[in-house]
């Protein structure tokens, strides 16, 4: 099980972040930043969840400092509407990924998953994804239909393996937009639209009758297929 670490000096909030990831990861808390780098050097973590706003040492301060302990290990922050500059300050200096406040929980694990996914150590062995004929290997970065290859890009594979992660989770347009390509990249949000027809078009092509990425109206996608299995 992966080790988060909860940086955040409002109890309210670590409790809140606790009822939201308790059951898939482990948790360990800190409430400034000083406590956050005593816990990084302690403790074998996996990715940091990190308030900008505390007193004493920031967040910013902290991220740079934990950085140069361990810069494999990714770091979220965790910022306010009105905190653009600090959010700019922070990815300059290394973080992640940014989560802005109020944030709904699917989207907060859904940006675990993927900082998760990109820091994957080596020798660690990720989640086969499998849907009866549909098989999903992130390692070898392979989609196959009944044993058959089907070519994906890597965009396309990383929203067919983000959906078919989380299946009947909602996606909106924006937030695939951002964790798929990432605060780095200006896209148009019909790239999404054409990234969604390209894959369900292969899939299609390769003898998938029940079509599992779903339109959800007025919202974004899901995917969603029964028996779902992962090995």
């Amino acid at each position: 099980m992966k080790t988060i670490l909860i940086v955040d000096d409002e109890q309210q909030m670590r409790m809140m972040l606790t009822l939201y990831l308790r059951k898939d990861f482990k948790l360990i808390e800190a409430e400034n930043g000083n406590e956050a780098i005593a816990a990084l050097k302690q403790n074998e973590i996996d990715l940091v969840l990190l308030d900008i706003m505390m007193p004493e040492l920031d967040g910013i301060e902290a991220c740079k400092q934990m950085k140069k302990h361990k810069p494999d290990v990714p770091i979220i922050l965790l910022t306010a509407l009105n905190e653009t500059s600090q959010k700019v300050e922070g990815l300059t200096i290394g973080a992640d990924d940014y989560v802005v406040k109020p944030f709904e929980p699917e989207e907060l694990i859904a940006r675990i998953h993927v900082q998760l996914r990109h820091f994957q150590k080596e020798g660690e062995q990720a989640t086969i994804i499998q849907f009866k004929e549909l098989k999903i290997d992130p390692v070898s970065h392979t989609v196959t239909v009944n044993g058959k290859e089907v070519k994906y890009s890597p965009k396309e594979f990383d929203l067919l393996y983000l959906m078919a992660s989380h299946p009947n989770r909602v996606y909106t347009r924006e937030q695939l937009l951002d964790l798929i390509w990432g605060l780095d990249e200006i896209v148009d949000i019909r790239t999404v639209d054409s990234h969604v027809r390209y894959v369900r078009d292969k899939l299609k092509k390769a003898g998938i009758t029940n079509q599992p990425i779903v339109t959800v109206w007025g919202v974004g996608y899901k995917f969603d297929w029964e028996d779902h299995n992962e090995t």
